[in-house]
This record gives C-alpha cells, structure tokens and sequence, in this order.
C-alpha cells in the first residue's frame, strides 16, 4: 500500500500510527474529515493478520464514519481507531497508553466503544483522555438503539423492493450474534419474522434457537438461503465475488460495517443480481447517534426521532438510485457529499457573520 497516495484518494485529514513499549500497544488512529466538528469513531480491538490489514480496515472505517454522520445529520467529522492485539491480551495499562494518544489530539478525535471492547475498556482509557465517550451507558449502550436503526432500515427496503408494510412472515438471515445481531433478532422475532442464525459461537446459535425459535445454519450455508433478507452483523468484506452469487435474498440490510469487499465492484454486482443493498453506514448509524446524544446530554426523544431519519433516509437513498441509475452505495455518497457541504457552508456563513 501506497500511505500517502492512499490517504490523499480517500481524502483523509491524518493517520497517527501509536506504538508503546511498556504495555505493547500497537494501535492507528485515522481521522477521515473534521471539518464539521471533531472526527467521531469508535475503537475496535482485533489480531489483526498484517499491519496493512489494520491500516485498510482504519481507513475505511473512518471515511464511512465522515459518510455516516452526514447521513444522519450528526454534525461531527469522521475517525476511526484499531488496537492490534488479541482480545486475550487486553490489560488495563494498554488501553491507558492509548488513552495518552487519544489525548495528545486535543480533541480532534473522540472514541468509544467497538468490537472487543467493553464498557470497563472504556473506562480504563477515559482515565487518561476526557474525549471518550460510552462511559456511563445512559442509554443502554449503542447495540439496542443500533439494532433499531436496522430494524428501521429492513422496513425501509421491504417497502421499496418487496412492495410489503408489514414484517410479518418475512425470512431473514441474521450472520453474526454479538450485541447488535443479538438485539437485531429479538426485534424481528417481535415482528413475527422468521429467523435463519449463524455465528461462531455455538453458545450464541443455541441462544438465539432457543429464545426465538430460530433455524441454526453453518457459517457457509448462510449466503446461499432462499430468504428475503440477507443480515449481516459480522465484520465486514462478506460481500464480495465469491458471496454475492449465492445470495437469493432480494435485500441486504445489515449492521456490519464495510460489507462490500470493493465498494464500487461488489454494488455493482449487488444490482446486477437485483439485490436491494442498504448502505452499511447509513443502515448502522445508531451506535453514532446514540453516543453522540450521550455527549451532548441525553434526550430520548431527540435521539430516536434522528434515529427515525434512517428510513426516510434510506428510501430518499434507493428512489435517487432508481432515478439516476446510480447503485444504492453510489447515491448514498452523492447524498452524504451534499449534505457535508451544505453543513460546511452553513457553518462558514455563521462564522463570517
């Protein structure tokens, strides 16, 4: 990978690579856009195979983050972190030094709680950077609300593509079973919907079996389900030209972020079969919305109702695609690329008055 060739295509403001001995951090910090305010992103922690792995997930994660707020008129910039390590080795001293790193940004970046991190993680590095948030959990945390902003978006594109108001009867294959994928099954299950599961985790299949009824399915036995709805709530690059020929689900409609392997090849493959795809940074956007209500002081009812703004964003999303022939991840960044231009001109109009 070319760094800076790379950053400047992707329009990234900065990368800081962080590394300390003593606790053995070895962590990247990318900020993607701050001209809206400070770049929001959360921190996953993974075993990553290569450092460019790390690096490529960081930076696509922080450009959809610049795309996720726009989407949903949060008016905050883009970032994203990863810690390069095993969840096994996680200490309390590794995620104070990284704490020091977020700190010595002054504000630039503002983290929180991601893939194999937990609440305690959180506070461990809110000991050493007040630009944190998730530390108190006012709302539950970001999975429940996420899940609804799922929700909210398979309503969305039922109503679009399968002409249906009603949840009732739908198949859905949910992959992945962590907290959001978890949460996202319980609400279908209350929709009547009929639940096709898998995970890693046998543990967490026999769970979501139990409590919901729910067919348990191998991990490669997911994508080629003949159902309506194709979930996924795993990590992310599932998308790709050995996945996407064997879905017959006529939607995707999930909470990973970076589904698609190659953004502009596997959307473009998605519509070629049909495929109606909800972009992952659109669809997922409540983890954002709930922490960022969390830092502003938390008002139910100003966080549902941007939380509600999914599926009217969603629908404004396939109608532009439908009528400009654009594919949904195509009129997606049309829409977050207007909105953050309209804020940045907003914004330097109040300044000059």
């Amino acid at each position: 990978m070319k760094l800076f060739e790379t950053t400047k295509e992707m329009g990234h403001e900065q990368v800081l690579f962080c590394h300390d001995k003593e606790s053995n951090l070895k962590a990247i910090i990318a900020i993607h856009d701050t001209g809206l305010g400070s770049a929001m992103g959360a921190t996953r922690l993974w075993p990553y195979v290569t450092e460019e792995d790390a690096l490529r997930d960081a930076l696509r994660l922080s450009r959809g983050m610049t795309y996720k707020a726009a989407c949903a008129n949060i008016p905050v910039g883009g970032g994203k972190a990863v810690i390069i390590a095993n969840p096994e080795n996680k200490t309390d001293e590794l995620f104070r030094a990284y704490g020091r790193f977020v700190e010595s940004l002054n504000g630039r970046f503002i983290t929180g709680q991601d893939v194999n991190l937990s609440p305690e993680d959180v506070r461990q590095i809110s000991k050493e950077t007040n630009h944190v948030v998730g530390t108190s959990e006012k709302s539950g945390g970001p999975a429940p609300i996420t899940s609804i902003g799922v929700l909210l978006g398979i309503k969305a594109a039922t109503e679009f593509r399968l002409q249906r108001n009603e949840l009732a009867g739908l198949k859905v294959a949910v992959q992945g079973l962590g907290n959001v994928g978890k949460n996202l099954c319980q609400r279908l299950h209350e929709h009547d919907v009929k639940l096709f599961v898998t995970d890693v985790s046998k543990e967490k299949t026999e769970e979501i079996k139990r409590l919901y009824g729910a067919t348990v399915v191998e991990p490669n036995e997911i994508y080629s389900l003949d159902v309506d709805v194709f979930a996924p709530c795993a990590l992310g690059g599932i998308l790709n030209s050995s996945t996407i020929p064997q879905l017959k689900a006529l939607i995707v409609a999930g909470a990973a972020n970076n589904q698609l392997e190659n953004e502009h090849i596997h959307s473009k493959l998605l519509e070629s079969k049909g495929i109606l795809y909800c972009p992952d940074y659109v669809i997922n956007a409540g983890g954002l919305i709930n922490v960022y209500n969390e830092m502003i002081g938390y008002e139910e009812e100003k966080a549902l109702s941007q939380l509600n703004n999914i599926y009217s964003t969603l629908l404004e999303i396939f109608e532009s695609a439908e009528k400009e022939g654009y594919t949904t991840y195509e009129a997606s960044k049309v829409l977050a690329e207007k909105r953050i231009l309209k804020a940045k001109h907003i914004k330097l109009m109040q300044q000059t008055n």
